[in-house]
């Protein structure tokens, strides 16, 4: 054997138990991965088994929470109010002293004397039951439908008829919990469930077989249940969403028309007005996202994975507040330019919506100085009609509580065409107005 040959051979050696041992380490690594994986499988199967069986109708999460610890204790947070975005959150905001015109828009009507901002569904019959509102108006059973979690129970003993008519101050007593789990899932299976009636009777009305819905729009329509313009028909006050036209504001606004309905007579314009709750699923149902098959939980109930369990985060909150599990699934950019994508929707909504407020007080100023300087009342109709019509459309935009994100160029049209309308009713108001008096209505720069 030469002195050339020798290098080669204590070269092979080296590399030989090089790759033994990295052979050995990948071998173990392989195994602690194959252990881990059979721990979590069986994590995985384990965690769905109820402990303790859940009575039929429960409404105590606590008692759901025995079997289901993860959610439950995500649940539980809904009880924070620490998170606060530039349009939302849940720390408590007097909005009233936020927007003071709001109490010229509403002047006449309970809103114009408490409207605070929604702290979320742990407060959603404490924030009911503490409201003014409730001192200026008489409100009907119909207003436990979505604040209290013994809605249900309480429709099947009353009837339909007679809960939503009641005084809701004779039903008081006997409502305690805000949102449970009950609301939205069956005790036995966990299924998603429809447990109020106004959706399932609104949604038949529209030809949609709920019975045939996937678990992805369940995940949506469990939030619309609740999430949705509403108005209470009839002397019974039977709870009902407008959607027999159409879901749109247009079709909503048409449907209203159609039945002669309003909620009140404006304060100082004397016009018929509609006062819109908090339309999300409305809005939403216009929007690119809804039409790609996302659905409410998706974003602000996203999946979370604790371990091998894959579990929907019931922390239900603004996804401004958990943007990599709310929007990172599907957007691949930083967190910084999504925040700054979504707060260039709200800030161009909030622009629209002040110069919106600004275009109703003039109409409002002008129907007022029409009035006064003997404008009849056949003369003013079409400027009242048309300021209802504008406010419509504002109050649509402004108390769904997305800032215009659910559905952003559906919010600008709308907000433009509550511009071109609340200018209309102020022109309209001038137009009537008695020679004898005109400076007293013009249209502002």
């Amino acid at each position: 054997m030469t002195e050339t040959n020798r290098p080669k051979r204590r070269f092979s050696v080296v590399a030989l138990a090089g790759a033994f041992i990295l052979g050995g380490a990948i071998m173990f690594a392989l195994a602690a991965l194959l252990v881990s994986i059979t721990e979590r499988q069986t994590e995985a199967r384990v965690f769905p088994a109820q402990v303790d069986p859940i009575p039929e109708g429960e409404l105590d999460p606590a008692v759901w929470g025995v079997n289901f610890p993860r959610e439950y204790d995500s649940f539980k947070k809904t009880e924070l109010t620490e998170i606060s975005t530039p349009f939302g959150g849940n720390v408590f905001v007097n909005k009233l002293e936020k927007y003071p015109v709001l109490k010229r828009l509403w002047a006449g009507y309970a809103f114009s004397v408490d409207f605070n901002e929604e702290r979320g569904h742990y407060y959603a019959l404490i924030d009911q039951k503490e409201t003014k509102r409730q001192e200026a108006v008489k409100q009907p059973g119909a207003c436990a439908n979505c604040h209290a979690a013994e809605a249900p129970k309480l429709i099947a003993e009353m009837g339909w008829e007679t809960f939503n008519s009641t005084p809701y101050k004779e039903l008081q007593d006997k409502l305690h919990m805000g949102s449970t789990c009950n609301d939205c899932h069956d005790s036995q299976t966990m299924a998603l469930r429809i447990s109020r009636p106004a959706f399932i009777n609104a949604m038949t009305e529209r030809g949609v077989d709920l019975s045939k819905a996937t678990r992805q729009e369940m995940r949506t329509y469990v939030c619309a249940q609740c999430h949705v313009e509403y108005y209470f028909a009839g002397d019974k006050k039977l709870l009902t969403f407008p959607w027999a036209d159409g879901m749109t504001i247009d079709d909503i606004d048409a449907y209203y028309t159609r039945i002669g309905f309003k909620d009140w007579a404006h304060k100082e314009a004397e016009s018929p007005m509609i006062k819109i709750q908090h339309p999300e699923f409305e809005m939403f149902t216009t929007s690119l996202h809804y039409k790609s098959g996302v659905s409410c939980a998706d974003c602000h109930m996203p999946y979370v994975r604790e371990g091998a369990v894959k579990i929907s985060d019931h922390w239900v909150r603004s996804p401004l507040d958990n943007l990599n599990n709310a929007c990172q699934t599907c957007h691949k950019q930083d967190e910084e330019k999504l925040k700054d994508r979504v707060l260039t929707i709200q800030n161009k909504t909030a622009e629209l919506l002040r110069l919106t407020e600004a275009a109703l007080t003039d109409a409002i100023d002008a129907i007022v100085a029409a009035k006064a300087a003997g404008a009849t009342e056949e003369q003013l109709a079409d400027a009242r009609y048309l300021h209802r019509r504008a406010q419509l459309r504002w109050d649509f935009v402004f108390s769904e509580n997305s800032t215009g994100f659910h559905s952003p160029q559906e919010a600008a049209r709308i907000l433009g065409n509550a511009i071109d309308l609340a200018r209309q009713a102020q022109l309209g108001a001038i137009k009537v107005t008695p020679a004898t008096n005109p400076p007293a209505a013009i249209i502002k720069p």
